[in-house]
């Protein structure tokens, strides 16, 4: 009898430290599955959250499918919609979805880090791995790993808390930056505020929703607010770990530790692969729209250059939109695609390949053609292992595309074009939309949420996800070389 006394208060608490056992030896087994099962489970609950009653402007249920997409396109941060986004919610339900960009834009590993230190109430060793995951995704893969081109291990307490103040620091900035200009142009100050807010997160976490109800359209004369929102995307797609090297930089120049900041190459890369994308899409975009009445020509020559870049740092994930999408010319249509595709940084809030996937194949192209037999970017060597990881990026981004139009197409009548354009704007959480994502049934919704699923947890991710463990190979098979080109 006192033996059966002593166990009741154990049984009692077995079960949850059961779970928190279980969660822990998952988190530690498979780190990539276990932050997909945490990113999923927040699509989930946003989803339950924004079907019921209370988050609609009408008091009615919202249709399962219709919540879904929301709720992945708010936390995948990337700004598609299938209801009118200023109607159609109530404030409880807007804040859900503001909450839910903001949850969405910290990064898929890096939330995952964040609730197994919640967990465990530390940051173990396995939780840094993860972090470090996000903003190195070699890190999934065997072998030695550079960690000086991203963030060093012993890093990841202070990358944690960098990701975090980071985020609200720079929306901070932005609302202070939005709220005198909205006062400006008539608006109350309960409202001024609420729309600041609501444009900061919005534009950092590159979601593109605008609390306006006719979209930018009112705005579109208002360089001010068009500037802070081109800033505001274009620093949320750097990446953290461009970020917190800059403000270790920062700070080490105002301590006196150092007078030569050190970058390193991924910040070098992420830096100047940006650059160079933004001028070069700023001068197509601008010189193949100047004399289209429907985008670019309708406005003032001199404002046409400024509406290109806004429209270039859009389609790297932004979403913000000043005209429609579908009276573009075919070559800027085409264009928009690849930059959609390339998307921004590593471990941001953009999505896409990334622009340091791009960088590594076009240095290797050039290295190879050059017949130079290593690669090689600032004075210093890129491995194979890179190079192998960024063909394996590319192929299975192309793939989900391919896959997710060639599902789409039997639902919807509009052509390829820009059947194609959503799909890459889905799996680039970029936003932007020819039309397609409304006009599409339920069926078409779920395809298409499940590519803005793919897209943001990565493809590094959800290959590791899937192999869940590496295996090293103890013997080679004999060489021969098979004709390729």
């Amino acid at each position: 009898m006192a033996a059966a006394r002593v166990k009741r208060p154990t049984e009692r608490r077995a079960w949850p430290e059961r779970a928190r056992e279980w969660l822990e030896g998952f988190a530690g087994r498979s780190p990539s599955r276990f932050a997909l099962l945490a990113f999923t489970s927040i699509i989930v609950l946003v989803t339950v959250l924004l079907s019921t009653p209370m988050s609609s402007a009408s008091g009615q249920w919202t249709p399962f499918a219709q919540a879904l997409f929301t709720a992945t396109s708010t936390v995948c941060v990337t700004g598609l919609s299938v209801v009118d986004m200023t109607s159609h919610w109530s404030p409880f339900g807007n804040a859900v979805i503001l909450i839910g960009a903001q949850v969405g834009g910290i990064g898929v590993l890096t939330m995952a880090s964040l609730m197994g230190v919640v967990v465990t109430r530390r940051l173990g060793l396995r939780q840094r791995l993860m972090a470090a995951s996000d903003s190195n995704p070699l890190r999934t893969h065997a072998g030695p790993v550079s960690e000086g081109q991203a963030i060093r291990l012993g890093e990841m307490g202070g990358l944690l808390t960098t990701v975090v103040f980071s985020s609200l620091t720079v929306e901070l900035l932005l609302l202070i930056s939005l709220l005198p200009n909205l006062l400006s142009h008539g608006e109350s100050v309960l409202d001024a505020l609420y729309q600041s807010t609501y444009l900061s997160i919005s534009a950092f976490n590159n979601l593109g929703y605008v609390p306006f109800s006719d979209g930018l359209a009112g705005h579109a004369n208002n360089t001010w607010l068009l500037t802070v929102l081109t800033a505001g995307v274009f620093i949320g797609s750097l990446g953290y770990p461009v970020i917190f090297a800059a403000i270790g930089n920062l700070r080490a120049v105002a301590t006196g530790a150092t007078r030569h900041p050190h970058w390193s190459l991924h910040v070098r890369l992420t830096m100047f692969t940006t650059l160079l994308l933004a001028a070069m899409g700023t001068i197509a975009f601008t010189a193949l729209e100047w004399g289209n009445p429907d985008t670019l020509g309708g406005v003032d020559a001199w404002q046409r250059p400024f509406e290109g870049l806004f429209y270039t740092t859009m389609t790297r994930s932004g979403g913000f939109q000043l005209f429609p999408v579908e009276e573009l010319t075919d070559s800027s249509t085409l264009l928009s695609q690849l930059f959609m595709f390339i998307g921004g940084g590593s471990a941001s809030t953009a999505g896409g390949i990334k622009v340091t996937t791009i960088a590594v194949l076009f240095l290797a192209a050039f290295a190879e053609a050059r017949g130079v037999g290593e690669i090689q970017a600032f004075d210093r060597r890129i491995p194979s292992d890179v190079l192998r990881v960024a063909v394996s990026i590319v192929l299975w981004g192309m793939t989900i595309v391919l896959v997710s139009s060639l599902a789409i197409l039997p639902f919807t009548n509009h052509p390829l074009d820009d059947v194609l354009f959503d799909v890459i704007s889905a799996f680039a959480t970029c936003g932007l939309s020819t039309g397609v994502t409304q006009d599409l049934p339920d069926a078409g919704v779920l395809v298409l949420s499940a590519t803005m699923w793919a897209g943001r947890v990565g493809t590094v991710t959800l290959a590791a996800a899937i192999a869940s463990s590496s295996s090293r190979q103890l013997f080679k098979h004999p060489e021969e070389r098979p004709i390729v080109g």
